[in-house]
């Protein structure tokens, strides 16, 4: 499969595009950012319509843009994986999968695993810990949150209000526990552990549930979560891949605390943590792509070292992003010229350390610095 071209559309395409190239194939892109280093990625790219959180790409567009990369690919790529945008458009995903080859969940797998009450009463047929959902009006909406259905980054999750949900929005119930994601690949039956990751806020005064970031301990290294809690979230996704048929890179979120764990969502697509996972000799996307088209491939050893990524939001408006030598660990690098808005994402940090305590401390430090040179960029400029 090796030098074959693959189709890749997401919110952000340039996670995808890199591990793609990793991988030997020659990536066709389409997202909402166009970035730099996606540009340099991908053999093509082209612009979606769409807002960054939700869980729905405009369709009749993205059909378009698709046709034309797979024109300009030759006319017969391998096929289609989709990344974040797509979550709460199964019939979307449908449509897609009639034209190109799906290298990824099914819309059924989709519709599965992303509708709230779906997945709740899965969990309860299965005994799996899941928290309560519901879109009727609440007694005490302060053990609640509100949440976007498809949503993806956070920033859909608010504090519940009174009243029914609003359109396209649940009600779920508050449960105690740190974030944490169990990623896994799966090809319908089985599923094989790609790392335990931890995740992280990066709270915003209208987005208090704002993604932050992620990081993957080093081999060796003492987990915080025991393992009796590891054991029961992967038998947990096993269980849920089984019945649902879902393949490819997945991962499953999960709050974990002195009170046990709670499945709170279920991501049937390659996530935010492809950056710090992709580093096996396997490439990841190769394995993906095995797994959709057969049994499961074997993915290699762990990676030794610790490796942490932060999206860097932007602590201020940048109209336009002023042009930029970037450091070689930040991914996701806006074009000079384009808009930032202030608390948008602007771009990716990525480190690496002997541990998790060394790997996020050098994230911090980066992001420090690249917050200083870029407001010294800026009020240098004339």
């Amino acid at each position: 499969m090796a030098g074959e071209a693959i189709l890749i559309a997401a919110q952000s395409g340039r996670a995808l595009a890199q591990a793609a190239r990793r991988a030997g194939f020659r990536p066709f892109v389409a997202d909402l950012f166009g970035d730099d280093d996606t540009l340099a990625l991908a053999e093509a790219h082209r612009t979606l319509p769409g807002r960054f959180g939700i869980g729905r790409l405009g369709g009749e567009t993205v059909l378009a843009h698709l046709s034309d990369l797979a024109d300009l690919a030759g006319g017969n790529p391998l096929g289609i994986v989709l990344g974040s945008g797509f979550e709460a458009a199964p019939d979307l995903i449908g449509r897609i999968g009639e034209r190109h080859r799906l290298l990824g969940a099914s819309p059924a797998s989709v519709a599965a695993l992303k509708d709230p009450s779906r997945l709740a009463a899965l969990c309860a047929r299965l005994g799996i810990p899941h928290p309560a959902v519901t879109v009727e009006p609440l007694a005490d909406p302060r053990a609640w949150l509100l949440k976007g259905i498809g949503g993806s980054g956070g920033s859909h999750i608010r504090a519940a209000t009174r009243g029914r949900a609003p359109a396209g929005r649940y009600f779920q119930a508050r449960v105690p526990g740190r974030a944490h994601a169990l990623n896994i690949l799966a090809d319908g039956r089985g599923i094989r552990v790609l790392a335990v990751t931890e995740q992280w806020s990066a709270p915003a005064p209208t987005r208090p549930f704002r993604y932050g970031g992620a990081l993957a301990r080093s081999v060796g290294e003492p987990h915080p979560l025991p393992e009796s809690i590891v054991a029961a979230v992967t038998d947990a996704a096993a269980r849920l891949v089984a019945e649902t048929g879902l393949r490819g890179l997945a991962s499953a979120d999960f709050l974990a605390g002195d009170a046990g764990w709670w499945l709170t969502e279920v991501n049937p697509r390659p996530g935010a943590t492809l950056d710090v996972l992709d580093r096996r000799q396997t490439p990841l996307l190769a394995a993906h792509v095995e797994a959709c088209l057969g049994p499961l491939p074997a993915i290699g050893a762990v990676p030794v070292d610790a490796a942490a990524a932060e999206i860097c939001y932007a602590a201020r408006g940048y109209a336009p992003i002023p042009a930029f030598a970037w450091p070689d660990h930040v991914r996701d690098r806006p074009r000079a010229g384009t808009i930032v808005k202030r608390d948008a994402p602007l771009c990716t940090v990525l480190a690496t350390g002997a541990d998790g305590d060394e790997a996020r401390e050098r994230m911090r430090v980066r992001v420090a610095l690249l917050r200083a040179a870029l407001a010294e960029e800026e009020t240098g400029r004339p």
